[in-house]
Formats: structure tokens, sequence, C-alpha cells
């Protein structure tokens, strides 16, 4: 009890010192917790979805399209028999045939797509009693014949839909138009897909082809059939194998299979930058307790000499590192909460739209938040609470502090640190040099993890020798001022160091970041100018190309030639081999002009003769393939042909790498025309030196297409490089949580430093320094350790960048881009960092009273 009440009055006696490094525990718990109830809370959202739109048994058929499949742009259907037939099934309480297609495009009266920008899908539907489930009907009513849509309410909110208003909607069949005569409100959640409903007739006729078919039939089981009895006697009366059949539970789990990778993708991602904030919050810890450990030796050597054992000692350090993980623990499950319902906020304003009602916390979620952040406070105090139990008695009767570690403790330290470091060096250079991705993979991490270890530990030995440096540089210019701040900075090179490694891994993560999505954007634009010889490439947001398109771009003027570009599955059988499922690559002969690609045996244009193929070189090594070799193709819509392989493409490609291409008529000849899946994109060439016109005309004639996007190499690059800018973006601001961590660390070190060189401060200030000069000289003193950590972190940074990018080269990452640019804000922003850092240490201390700070002992 008595180290209980003496933990519970340094605790609070010092409170105002714990606040930083409890905002630390706080941040750190409350990321982790936030994550765990934002993705519990997607997933109860998905769940509840799928259970409401799913009847008690589905059937639909067995060839449904899915993910693995390449598109037609015609959705798999069951015939309207099938309703008929199912009535009669014993067990069936009523049946509804339901005809949707996810491959559509709706746009406005303004020609603005209606689909959501966060990938979820295009829904055109038609209205049953399955939907009144999960959907009702706010405004006006449901469709009644062809000319009229209702539009889910989200929708029509986000794009300022009106009833009347006339929507346009386009299909691998065509285009039609029609009125809005309602909207519909989901009842649970929308997760941000865009859903149309339209009569079952108009449906079926414009977006099935198959008048009278449906893509699914809902069966509702009578009062007292339970869903599996109903499954077994609808697959009895249908025979086995001909339809697929699902009950709710197998329905709803099926489709939430689809989205679970992305849940997890989520969860993991996010869970990992929680690691890293947790991490830099365990220096700011040590950091904390070892200089209050410090502050407090006098204390501690009272009560050594009064009878306290050195075990009490430790364990009233050790329960004080509880208090404040238990009482930031607390605090950080009550924010996480509050995060994640911010992050549900972001996702909306996005399009995917996550209701507070759906908030889900398990029992889980705290335990873990509070036990994690709790575990991770004790042990980091635990370093300094053996510190204060070796504290002896006599430490009461002197006033230097707590006595420092030997030099030989510094040594293997030192030594330790610099083994790891140059161990980890060697591993990222075997990581640059490796020929395997798998093995080379490996070694990035294992040199990552030493090198950052090693750079820990060496920490105090770099501080004394780069804070040298930086002062030099940067503040012998301020005179007697400049040099103080130099030496504070050198005081305790080790306090120096935690505090610079606290920054060094949120800006080492940064810096390592931008080297590879610098060298990608670069990469890409070298192998967009060394490969592709078209002059415009078009892809769509949203689906697969119609064919209407194929045909205005063929018809516009100027135009050489139009690539079509198509991918179908197929089973392969080369000879003597196995059968080997693979994508393959239909496209126009054009396509090996449009895409240079080099072959390491044959021609490649070749391959687009009647009945022949590319394979790629690892293709050829792994099955034993060469040129003229018969490979049978059981084409997975069609029929099966005998090709012969004309050309094997290089495997040192980055575009299609690893494609196996053959002609859209040799593809056509073996599955028919219904079954033959749309184009993925499409290439043109221009005649000569007409690019301008015709990109100026084929964006004109693409006009009422908004989902199709036409550019030329410049715009491509263009693209591609705000795509990593807007990754790597919202990487820093996740990163931004370590660095916020960090700059609490070097506020904590700061304010406890003030604190213990009160009495210095005081005759400093007897002997005519002024506060403004002493202000002056912590904010230097900040900034210099500030960026001691940002030249840690930078330098350590370049080399992990550095040997990814060279690991990266074996799948075409092969130019190596520094953003010169990025580094250097980075660096003049850790110099600011450090100012914001000192401004709150810095005006305390010019407060304090100068004869009250020489009386201090």
């Amino acid at each position: 009890m008595t180290v209980l009440r003496t933990s519970l009055r340094n605790f609070a006696a010092h409170k105002g010192r714990m606040l930083l490094s409890g905002v630390a525990v706080v941040l750190s718990v409350a990321f982790v917790c936030g994550t765990l109830v934002f993705t519990d809370t997607m997933n109860t959202t998905f769940d509840r979805l799928f259970a409401e739109t799913a009847a008690d048994v589905t059937v639909s058929p067995e060839a449904a399209r899915n993910d693995e499949l390449p598109d037609t742009g015609r959705p798999a259907t069951v015939p309207g028999s099938l309703l008929e037939e199912l009535e009669g099934v014993e067990g069936v309480s009523s049946v509804a045939g339901g005809a949707f297609s996810m491959s559509v495009t709706v746009v406005d009266s303004g020609n603005e797509n209606m689909g959501s920008s966060t990938g979820a899908p295009t829904i055109a539907s038609n209205w049953t009693e399955i939907d009144r489930r999960s959907m009702e009907v706010t405004e006006g009513r449901v469709p009644r014949g062809p000319g009229e849509v209702m539009v889910d309410a989200d929708t029509a909110e986000r794009h300022g839909l009106e009833l009347g208003e006339e929507l346009r909607t386009i299909s691998a069949l065509g285009d039609f138009r029609a009125r809005i005569v309602g909207t519909a409100a989901f009842r649970s959640t929308n997760p941000g897909a865009t859903v149309v409903y339209f009569d079952t007739e108009t449906v079926q006729k414009r977006l099935l082809g198959e008048p009278g078919a449906y893509t699914a039939v809902s069966v509702t089981a009578a009062e007292g059939v339970g869903d599996e009895e109903l499954k077994r006697n609808v697959v009895a009366a249908l025979g086995p194998g001909k339809y697929k059949v699902q009950t709710q539970q197998e329905y709803a789990a099926e489709s939430k299979e689809g989205i679970g990778s992305f849940l997890d993708v989520i969860k993991y991602a996010l869970l990992g930058f929680a690691g890293i904030a947790l991490l830099v919050g365990v220096f700011l810890i040590v950091n904390t307790f070892s200089m209050l450990v410090a502050q407090r030796t006098r204390e501690i050597g009272l009560l050594r000499a009064i009878g306290s054992s050195r075990r009490q000692v430790n364990r009233s350090v050790l329960v004080e590192a509880l208090l404040l993980g238990v009482l930031g623990s607390v605090l950080g499950v009550g924010a996480g909460v509050g995060l994640a319902v911010g992050l549900m906020e972001l996702m909306g304003l996005a399009g995917m739209n996550l209701s507070t009602d759906d908030l889900t916390v398990v029992w889980t979620t705290p335990v873990v938040g509070v036990a994690l952040g709790v575990v991770v406070t004790v042990l980091a105090a635990y370093l300094p609470a053996r510190r204060a139990g070796r504290v002896s008695p006599m430490a009461a009767l002197r006033d230097d502090g707590l006595p420092a570690a030997g030099s030989r403790v510094g040594r293997v330290r030192s030594g330790i640190g610099l083994a790891l470091t140059l161990a980890g060096a060697g591993a990222l250079a075997v990581a640059a040099g490796s020929q395997e991705a798998s093995e080379g993979s490996a070694f990035l991490g294992l040199g990552v993890l030493l090198t950052l270890v090693g750079f820990v530990l060496v920490g105090p030995l770099l501080a004394s020798l780069l804070v040298r440096v930086l002062g030099v540089v940067l503040l012998r210019a301020f005179g007697p001022v400049g040099r103080m701040a130099e030496r504070n900075a050198l005081r305790n090179p080790r306090r120096t160091g935690a505090t610079g490694a606290a920054l060094m891994i949120g800006l080492a993560l940064v810096a390592s970041l931008s080297v590879v999505g610098a060298s990608l954007v670069a990469s890409a634009g070298e192998e967009l100018d060394r490969s592709v010889g078209a002059d415009f490439i078009v892809q769509s947001t949203s689906g697969p190309v119609v064919p209407e398109v194929v045909e205005r771009m063929r018809a516009t003027e100027g135009v050489e030639h139009v690539t079509e570009y198509r991918v179908l599955e197929a089973e392969l059988t080369p000879p003597g081999g196995g059968p080997v499922r693979e994508g393959l690559t239909a496209a126009s002969p054009t396509y090996a002009g449009d895409l240079r690609v080099e072959t390491v045996e044959g021609e490649l244009p070749a391959a687009y003769e009647r009945d022949s193929m590319s394979v790629p070189e690892d293709f050829a090594e792994r099955h034993g393939v060469g040129i003229g070799d018969r490979v049978e193709v059981d084409f997975e819509r069609g029929g099966t042909a005998t090709l012969t392989v004309r050309a094997i493409t290089a495997a040192d490609t980055s575009v299609d790498r690893g494609a196996l291409y053959l002609s859209t008529e040799t593809a056509g000849a073996y599955v028919p025309g219904d079954r033959m899946p749309l184009n993925t994109m499409l290439l043109a060439k221009a005649e000569e030196g007409r690019a301008d016109a015709v990109y100026a005309a084929l964006k004109a004639e693409l006009e009422p297409f908004p989902q199709y996007e036409v550019r030329n190499q410049a715009d491509y690059k263009e693209l591609l490089e705000d795509q990593v800018g807007r990754l790597l973006t919202m990487v820093y601001g996740l990163l931004a949580l370590a660095i916020v961590v960090a700059v609490l660390g070097v506020v904590n070190t700061l304010a406890l430093s003030v604190v213990e060189r009160t009495r210095e401060i005081g005759l400093m200030r007897a002997v005519g320094m002024s506060r403004r000069q002493l202000r002056r000289m912590i904010r230097m003193e900040s900034v210099v350790i500030a960026l001691f950590g940002a030249v840690l972190g930078l330098g350590l940074g370049l080399g992990w960048g550095v040997a990814a990018q060279r690991l990266l080269a074996l799948e075409g990452l092969r130019v190596l881009q520094v953003p010169w640019p990025t580094i250097a804000a980075v660096f003049a922003g850790a110099a600011l960092v450090g100012l914001v850092a000192a401004l709150v240490p810095a005006f305390r201390a010019g407060r304090m009273n100068v004869l009250g700070a020489i009386a201090t002992e």
C-alpha cells in the first residue's frame, strides 16, 4: 500500500509532465480501436444488407458470371418458365423473378455519370417483393412501364435529381432514356452503389436481351419450412447441377466474399500505421520516465535511505506507468469510437454511406485497446524503472542527478548498434542485387528491421557527431545563444538520440515511399515511351467498352486504325503437359505495332494469324513449349481450338507482362458472338501529322459516353502521376499520426528539460540573458533535435527506397528517381516542426521568476 500511495502522489504531482506521454498512448490506442470499430461496422453493414436482399432460397444460372470471368455485358439468365416450375415445389410460399445488370452506365440530363466514385457498382434492376425488404419508396412511385425509372435516394440527393428528370442508360445492347417517377431509400445502409429500377419488361429487353428471362429467382419458404429443407426440395425438383441453388446464408456469404479481402486490406493497413504510431510512442514514454527518474534522484535516494528496497522503488515507477497506461488506454478506447465515426463520415463524403445505427463495438475491441496500451506503456517504462531501483541512498546527499550509465554500457550499445546497422546494410545490398523477387523481399524486410534497430541503438553516438555538424552549419551564426543551444542538445546524447529516433521512423517511411512512388511514375513513363506505339488509349471508368464506341472511333476522320483488346478465360493443354487455366488476350493484328513487345523467338505479327498464338517466355520454359508447337485451347465460353505457337515474348516487359496473344478473328471462330467478352480497352493510331486534330475529334465523338476517357500518352503519364500522388498523400496522412506523436516527444523532452534546468535558467537570466534570448535558445535546441531526427530518417529512408526500387526493377520498376524537392521539403518541414514544438516550453521558460528559479533545488 505504501508503494501504491507513493506512486499515486508522484503521478498526481507530475500530471502535467505525464500529459504528453498520455496523449501518445491515447492516440495510438485510439487508432487501433478506431480501426477495429470501423471495420467491424463495415462488416455489420454488409452483413445486414446482404441478409435483407437475399431470399430464403435463390436460384440462379450455374454459369453465372463471376469476378474471374470476362464481361460480355449481358448477364447469364434463367428462363421465365422456371417460375412456374418452382411454384409447384413442396414448401414454397411464393417466387419472384429478379432481372438486373451491373454492366450499365446511367447519365443525367447534363451527361454526368451517376455511378459511384468509390468503385461501387451501378445496378439496374426490376422491382420485386425482395426489394421491399431493403428499400422503401420515399417519393413518387415504382416504374410501371417503358420510359420510367426509380432512383435510390442517396444517388438522387448526391446529384440533385428530381422527379420528371430524364436519365439515359447505356449498356452493351444500346442506350435508352427514361424519366424519374420515384425515389427509394435503403432501410439500412447504402454502401455506395447507384441503384436504378425499371419495370421488368424493360430490363429483360434492354439490358438482358432476352424477353421473359431472369437473372435469378427468389423463393420464399412456407411457414414452418427451413431454408435448408426448402433448398433440398428445390434441388430435387430441378435436378442437381442444372442451376445454382443457395440458401439465404449461403447467398449472403458469397456476396460478402467479394468485399471481404477489401475490408481486410483496409483493416491491416490501418493497424500497420497504428503500430508505427505505437512504436514512436514507446520512445516518448521511455524518454519521459527516464527524465522523471533523473529529476527525482534525491527523492528516490531519500526513499532508499529510509528503508525502501530497490524492488519497491522499481515497482513504484512501474505503478506510475500502469496508471498512465490504464488512463490513456481508457481514453483511447473512447477516442477510437469517435475516430471510427469520423472515418464513417469521411467515407460518406467519398460516396460510401455508413450509418452510425450500425456502429459495432464488440467486447474484444476495448479489451485489446486497454491491454495493448497498458502492456506497451509498462514495458516502455521498465528500463527507467530499473535505473531508478539502482539509485543508492547516498544520492540523497548530492545533487548531481542520476548516475549515468558507464562508458562501457555506452560502448556496448554503440557497438551492437553499428553491427546491426552494417548487417542491415548488407541485407539491403543483397536485396538490391537479388534475381528472385521472393528471396529479395525477405532480405529487404530484414534489412529494414536491422537498420532501424541499429540506428536507434547508435542514436546517442550519432547525436554527438551530427548535432555538432548541424550546430556549425546552423547555430554558430547566432553567437553565444546558438552555442548554448548546441551544448544543451549535446548534454544528454541518449535523450537527444531517443527524441530524434521517434521522428526518424515516420520520416524514414515518408522518404522511402517517396523514392518508390517517384520511381514508379518515372518507370511507367519510360516504359510508355519505349513500348506504346499507339497515339490514344480509351478506357472505361466503369464496365467494358460497348460496341457503339468502337464504331464511332472507327468512323472518326483521321483515325488510321482502332485496335480492339479483349480478355478471355481458357484451359490450355500444352504438348506433353496437363491442362492449365490462363487468361488469353485477343486483340486486333495492329496491336503488334501499338504495343512494341520484344520476342525471344519468332515474330509477334505471326501470332495474330488464324489459329496462331504467342506465349510468354516463362510459360514456354515452364511447359516446354517452342515455336511451331500446337496447344489445345478450351475456351471458357466457347469451343476447343488447336493453336500453333508462332512467337515467344520476352519476360523483360512491364505492359501486358505474361500475356498470351491471339487475334480477335481466331477467338471469334470458337467463341459465339453473344458470349464473346467486350473490349476492356481500345487503342487508336492517327494518320501522319493529324494527332492533335484526331485527339479533339475523338473526345467530341465520345462525349455522350462520360464513362470513357480518351487519353494520349501525355494524359496517361499524368494519370499515373496523379494516382500515385493520391496514394502517397493518403499514406502520408496516416503517417502523420506517428509524426504528431514524435512532435509530442520533442515537446515533452523540452518541457522536462526546462524543468530540469530551472536553476540554470535562473542563473543565466541573472547574469544578463534576456527572455527573448532564452526563448531563442530553446527554439534552436528544438530545431537542431528535429533536424537531427530528419537527417537520420531521410538517410535511412533513402537507403530503404533505393533498395526497394532495385528489387522492384525485377517487376519493371527500372528507373530510379529520387524526389529531391520532396526530400528538401521534408527537411524544411522538420525545422518547422522543431520551432512549433518549442513554443510552449520556450514560453514557460521565459516566464520563470529569476529569484525563484535560482532558489530551486
